[in-house]
């Protein structure tokens, strides 16, 4: 079930689709969350997690759901 899950997960097109989705939701976060602090200059290196989770969450999320549904397909 494992290899099954992984298989999904890092098939190619499911990958392209899941990092664009992160991508693209994650610089949204970024710019509303510390976009204020970036631009002014006050950017501070301590900051880097919370913009790294503001990637990898929604990267989480596309993918649960995309093994929510890869079970209901025909």
């Amino acid at each position: 079930m494992l290899k099954r899950i992984v298989g999904t997960l890092v098939y190619p097109p499911h990958l392209r689709r899941t990092g664009l989705i992160a991508l693209a939701v994650g610089t949204w976060l970024t710019v509303v969350n510390q976009g204020d602090l970036i631009w002014s200059g006050r950017f501070q290196p301590t900051m880097w997690p919370k913009v790294l989770l503001n990637y990898l969450t929604p990267f989480v999320v596309a993918n649960l759901g995309l093994l929510s549904s890869a079970g209901k397909q025909p």
